[in-house]
């Protein structure tokens, strides 16, 4: 398993959970003199990489991008693939598919989180179920032809009404018609939702394709009450060499909660 770090560059997140913000040189430099593997963006959109030379940053440090995020589709722009207009859910699907894009020359995989949407007196919940099939199997399959995986991830309830677990997700994924959309496992989500982390983690099995290494209060890993001693023995069980990648509150700040999570990182995954 490899550590991968959040770097945010998105104004309208600013006090959500990356522990990096502003400037992505700056968050590569500091995440390689820690020792990150990798580090994972969430951006504007792929203008924000104009005039950056990413992968000269990268290369410079000794880093992978991990994933790109595609939150700010709803953050900015408030798009998701639930909209009960036709043309907000194709805006979606085109700002997701912008963000493939972007990731896919790293061959980093997007992640569908709060663009997903939920269901509403509009769009009631199979309706909204499948609009959101209909959205990963598209995405997927773009991806996929882009050289890339593409990652949906299970919200708590809180953020979403449509699928909050990892088995729910396992269903949603063997209901697709392609294999190329995995599962990100978000600890924080999960301590909500789950009635047994390492169990969930076991049932999800080859559909874990990225997991937000974080604790119960979204504060860096050791900063709550999470138990990681099982999360990282089924993790090990399931043959999961992905990344593990801190979106967490930059708690009590952003360098402080980087290191608070290398050193996390360092003393359970041996």
């Amino acid at each position: 398993m490899k550590s991968a770090v959040t770097i945010s560059v998105v104004e309208q997140a600013r006090g959500g959970p990356f522990v990096y913000h502003d400037d992505i040189a700056i968050g590569c430099e500091k995440a390689a003199a820690l020792g990150f593997d990798a580090v994972e963006l969430f951006t504007p959109g792929p203008q924000a990489l104009e005039g950056i030379d990413l992968q000269g940053l990268l290369d410079q440090h000794g880093l992978e991008l991990a994933a790109v995020g595609t939150g700010a589709g709803m953050v900015i722009h408030g798009l998701n693939l639930c909209d009960p207009d036709v043309g907000k859910r194709e805006e979606a699907k085109t700002f997701i598919k912008a963000i493939v894009d972007m990731g896919a020359p790293y061959r980093a995989p997007g992640i569908l989180g709060s663009m997903q949407g939920r269901h509403t007196k509009e769009v009631d919940k199979p309706t909204a179920l499948g609009y959101l099939r209909e959205g990963l199997n598209e995405i997927g399959n773009y991806a996929g032809e882009k050289g890339v995986t593409f990652i949906y991830e299970p919200l708590n309830r809180y953020e979403t009404n449509l699928i909050n677990t990892v088995s729910d997700g396992v269903a949603m994924m063997e209901s697709l018609d392609n294999d190329n959309v995995t599962l990100l496992a978000d600890l924080f989500h999960m301590n909500i939702e789950e009635d047994c982390i390492a169990s969930a983690l076991k049932a999800g099995g080859k559909h874990i394709g990225h997991v937000h290494f974080v604790d119960s209060n979204r504060k860096p890993a050791g900063l709550g009450h999470m138990d990681y001693a099982p999360i990282i023995s089924a993790l090990k069980e399931i043959g999961y060499e992905g990344y593990l990648c801190a979106e967490a509150f930059p708690f009590p700040d952003g360098d402080a909660a980087a290191k608070q999570t290398i050193d996390s990182f360092k003393s359970l995954v041996k």
